[in-house]
């Protein structure tokens, strides 16, 4: 008789134990779950844009995580001419191919690395793009030339998802 006590004890004691480990799980859960972005935020983290209306040097400008992106598609110029510049030339030094994904499209966060401004398209000393709260001039491939300005443009994470349609984000 002891012996089955014994057993029916053991019994009891593993059968508490997990229905308390399901009690605190299921408290748990919410609460991690939470943690998680909710739809809003995880539509913010990409959108596609629909190029196919861009004529050659022109440009548009969407919004994406709440800041501008301009998208500008470039003439055989305009490409010419970013890649023609010397590194030496240039306060952040990178080249343009490693600025663009095709040639003919310039991709990038429409942010003056200043002070957070929003440069205005085809102006400047250079073509392209001119901060005019400070001053900063950036040229064909958002390349910082002269100015306060420390860094380039950012080219934010992107892809061609056909001809037509790029996906940024």
């Amino acid at each position: 008789m002891p012996e089955k006590k014994s057993e029916r004890r053991k019994f009891l004691h593993t059968a508490s134990y997990t229905v308390g480990a399901v009690g605190v799980g299921a408290v748990v859960w919410p609460l991690i779950d939470q943690m998680n972005p909710d739809a809003s935020v995880k539509a913010l983290a990409s959108t596609e844009v629909d190029i196919s209306s861009v004529e050659p040097g022109k440009s548009i400008t969407v919004l994406w995580r709440g800041k501008p992106v301009f998208i500008k598609r470039r003439t055989p110029e305009e490409i010419a001419e970013a890649r023609a510049v010397k590194m030496e030339d240039l306060k952040d030094p990178q080249k343009d191919e490693d600025r663009t994904k095709n040639p003919e499209w310039l991709v990038m966060v429409g942010v003056c690395t200043h002070l957070g401004c929003v440069p205005l398209n085809d102006k400047g000393d250079y073509n392209g793009w001119f901060c005019p709260c400070h001053g900063s001039h950036y040229d064909t491939s958002g390349r910082i030339r002269k100015g306060p300005a420390p860094t380039n443009m950012e080219v934010p994470k992107y892809e061609f998802v056909n001809n037509n349609i790029i996906k940024i984000g």
